[in-house]
């Protein structure tokens, strides 16, 4: 069931707040991090209040493993990962690139731990 969940989703320019969140059956074992981020997000929590809840219906669970921010370049096809969450603490930036990486295939993706 996890593998019908968009590893990415994210919006489709500028700098916004994000998330890696490991979402697994609920009670098994299978599991899967996804990478969620939308600048409609104040706060890195607004985004998991989204996405816990629409998952619970269809039998699975979440843990949010960390935030950041993306810093999003469609026309140039660049995507820029940093920053934390001052809620979740910081993502692993490298585990969320090669999850953009999969979707972003043709783009410059890079990450650093630098908050700014």
């Amino acid at each position: 069931m996890c593998t019908t969940l968009p590893d990415v989703e994210i919006d489709p320019d500028g700098t916004f707040k994000y998330i890696l969140v490991r979402v697994r059956v609920k009670d098994g074992e299978m599991h899967k991090d996804v990478v969620r981020g939308t600048k409609n997000a104040e706060y890195h929590n607004h985004i998991f209040e989204k996405v816990s809840p629409a998952l619970e219906p269809l039998g699975m669970e979440c843990k949010c493993l960390g935030g950041g921010k993306i810093e999003h370049n469609s026309k140039e096809k660049k995507i820029r990962v940093f920053g934390e969450s001052t809620a979740f603490g910081k993502a692993d930036h490298s585990v969320s690139v090669e999850k953009l990486k999969s979707v972003f295939s043709d783009y410059e993706i890079t990450w650093s731990d630098d908050t700014k």
